[in-house]
């Protein structure tokens, strides 16, 4: 791992998260149920219904039991990357600082994309986040799954990352069936 990303120590959330496993599977929890009810489209507005959508969405109610998930999960990978390893695991300080500053950076961009997508309606821009945080967890979910001691982890990450990519198509595909604009 190079140093060359060190900067993302200050990105990263506190030690303290990542080192009590309640709070780090809570927190994504906490904040992706926070995001998700105070920007979720109004299933009456006539815009969101006029959309068109790509093959295989599924259902509206489907979203929000998966992310749950989806954020535990997430969640208990920061715990067995991050914060055990500084219980004496045998993984390498840079390693720790570069995943803990990934880790909050792919958070924050899981955390924009739902405002992107239906508040701010700007398709493009919701995409390339996705396109963005799908690459920060591909990448994570490799470096995890590279060391014993990170690869409960690393496994941890593969439906995140599987349903990132479902989840950038369906983006993608909102985006160009509508012409990338969701204005009436």
């Amino acid at each position: 791992m190079t140093t060359s990303l060190s900067f993302l120590h200050h990105l990263a959330l506190p030690e303290a998260v990542f080192s009590n496993p309640a709070a780090s599977i809570l927190l994504p929890i906490a904040l992706g149920t926070t995001v998700g009810y105070s920007t979720r489209p109004d299933v009456n507005d006539p815009d969101i219904l006029a959309m068109k959508q790509p093959p295989l969405r599924p259902p509206h109610y489907v979203f929000g039991p998966v992310w749950t998930v989806l954020y535990g999960l997430m969640g208990y990978s920061a715990y067995r990357a991050i914060g055990t390893t500084t219980a004496g695991i045998d993984v390498p300080r840079d390693t720790q600082i570069v995943s803990a500053g990934l880790y909050t950076l792919q958070l924050g961009l899981n955390l924009a994309w739902m405002p992107l997508f239906f508040k701010f309606r700007r398709p493009i821009e919701a995409t390339v986040d996705s396109v963005a945080l799908l690459g920060i967890n591909a990448y994570l979910m490799t470096l995890w799954l590279e060391s014993p001691a990170t690869e409960v982890a690393g496994w941890c990450m593969v439906p995140y990352v599987a349903w990132l990519g479902f989840a950038t198509y369906l983006s993608a595909g909102a985006g160009y069936l509508n012409k990338w604009s969701f204005k009436s």
